[in-house]
Parts: structure tokens; C-alpha cells; sequence
């Protein structure tokens, strides 16, 4: 039986949904409820759903954590970085050497997407998340948008509620609820799997020197750059927005904010201070 785009079920696109995680934030993900509620806000019975473990000091312990995750149908997998990085750099032709600094900030992203067998990806950074939205869209609508126009690569909701920012990058008018633009950040991205699953990731482009230097030849340096080349496009939802804040190294506010995790207040406090920040109009200096 045939459908059109406009009725098409989410699952019927086939989504893949990914998150990571390392030594200073796996607690946070596998010890509490946070990693059910970065899937559950999404609003989308996905087709699979990985968690990817990279650079942590006790993989078994780590491991047995993630598998309490599986147990309770949280997520159907976990990849550790080191069984396949060898493989993924391999596949897309990519050499070690060549990301510098910016192996650990392009490892399990390149893993993720070696590793990955729907149609869809769609993958949040550890610290990047959506709020509780009801009738989130997004991801469905992206998806149509991607069926239709092959030049469209990316799709994310808009950064800590930026909306004026991304207005600001956009090159073309709106299509449907999205802004349109270049750019490409690993805290949040839907892309196609065929586009990501091939040698892209050596192209370079002036436009794409803006990432940080500390971060080497990273993975979402490699992309924008793809992109740019290739003049492919983002799109950027215009009222719906992710959160992404770091989490903090210090032990003891570790231990307050898995407190906050597990009184499921964290993803609340953290959301309000973003708004907060952008009425006032404080610089997140996180843009993206």
C-alpha cells in the first residue's frame, strides 16, 4: 500500500535515533531517567535507537550500565568507539592522523554513522535536548521536506532558542515551518544515511575556518565544509529549539545535578535558564 508524504507515520520513514557519551557524563545518561527523556521528548516511535561509549575508564562498568538501558527497552544498542573506529575511518576514507585534535570530537560521530542502517539519523550530543513539546513535529516534517528536496541535507530545531540568529543566516525564504541556510553542528542533527554513509568528509572551505581551533579537522568542521563545497543546505525549525548546555566537571556539582536528574527537575531548571538568559539578552556564546 502506497502513501503519500502528507500521511506518512514517522516510523515509516525509518529513523535512527543516537546519542554518546563519555568519563565525565555517563552517569548522567545511564544512572537516571535523562537518556529516556532526550528519546521520549522527541515525539517519535523510532526504528532504533543507539547509544555510542567512547574514551571512559571503566568500560565494563559503563557496559553494564548501558545494558540495563537495553533491558528496559530504553535502546536496542551500544557501540563502544574503539571496536570500529578503525573500520569507520577506513569506510570513509578518512585518515587518523589527519583530525588532530579533533579525534575525540569526531569518533563516535563517524562511528555512529558507519554503524547506522535506517533511512534516517538523527543524533543529539550528550548535553543537547529537547523540551517536553506535545505536538513536536520536526522530525516528521523534515523528513517530507528531505523526500522532496534533495539539496536540503540537514535538519535540526533551532539552538537555545536563537530563532533571531538562524533568521539572520537564512538564504532563501522559509519552506513550511523551516528556516532555510549553511551550516552544520554535531550537537543536533536528522540527516539522510546514504548522504553521511560516504567519502564527504574531506572537502575544505574558507567559511568552515570559523570552528574553534582546539578542535582540530573535527567532524562537523569536515561537514560544513561538505556542505558549503557542494552548496547543500540546513534546515532550521523556527519555533521549536534544543537546549545545550555542558556539564559540569566539578564532582560536586555532579552530584547535585544527577540529584536534579533523578527529581526530574534538571531538564526543567536547564530550560529556564536559557529563556531567561535570552530575555535579557545574555550571549550564550554558543552559537551556532
Amino acid at each position: 500500500m502506497k502513501h503519500s508524504i502528507e500521511n506518512r507515520n514517522a516510523t515509516d520513514f525509518g529513523i535512527t535515533f543516537e546519542t554518546k557519551c563519555y568519563e565525565n557524563d555517563w552517569e548522567y545518561l545511564l544512572k537516571t531517567k535523562y537518556l529516556d527523556l532526550m528519546i521520549s521528548n522527541c515525539n517519535i516511535n523510532f526504528e532504533f535507537k543507539q547509544l555510542i561509549i567512547n574514551n571512559v575508564k571503566k568500560p565494563e562498568i559503563v557496559k553494564k550500565y548501558a545494558q540495563k538501558k537495553i533491558d528496559k527497552g530504553i535502546i536496542d544498542a551500544f557501540f563502544v568507539v574503539d571496536d570500529y573506529i578503525d573500520e569507520a575511518l577506513h569506510f570513509f576514507d578518512i585518515r587518523k592522523d589527519s583530525l588532530g585534535k579533533g579525534y575525540n570530537y569526531s569518533c563516535s560521530e563517524l562511528v555512529g554513522l558507519y554503524l547506522t542502517r535506517t533511512k534516517y539519523h538523527l543524533h543529539f550530543s550528550s548535553d543537547a535536548f529537547l523540551h517536553k513539546i506535545s505536538r513536536s513535529g520536526w522530525i516528521k516534517e523534515a523528513c517530507q521536506l528531505f523526500e522532496m528536496e534533495s539539496k536540503y541535507v540537514v535538519a535540526n530545531p533551532c539552538w537555545d532558542y536563537e530563532f533571531e540568529d538562524a533568521i539572520s543566516q537564512s538564504v532563501k525564504p522559509k519552506t513550511g515551518s523551516f528556516i532555510i541556510g549553511y551550516g552544520f553542528s554535531d550537537q543536533c542533527y536528522l540527516v539522510r544515511s546514504a548522504d553521511f554513509r560516504t567519502q564527504i568528509y574531506n572537502f575544505k572551505h574558507p567559511d568552515s575556518e570559523r570552528y574553534p581551533k582546539y578542535g582540530g579537522e573535527l567532524f562537523e568542521k569536515r561537514v560544513d565544509s561538505f556542505m558549503r563545497t557542494n552548496q547543500l543546505l540546513r534546515l532550521t525549525h523556527s519555533s521549536e529549539s534544543y537546549v545545550h548546555r555542558n556539564f559540569p566537571k566539578s564532582l560536586i556539582l555532579r552530584k547535585v545535578m544527577l540529584m536534579l536528574i533523578r527529581l526530574n527537575l534538571y531538564l526543567y531548571v536547564r530550560n529556564l535558564k536559557i529563556q531567561i538568559f535570552n530575555i535579557f539578552n545574555i550571549d550564550l556564546q554558543d552559537r551556532r
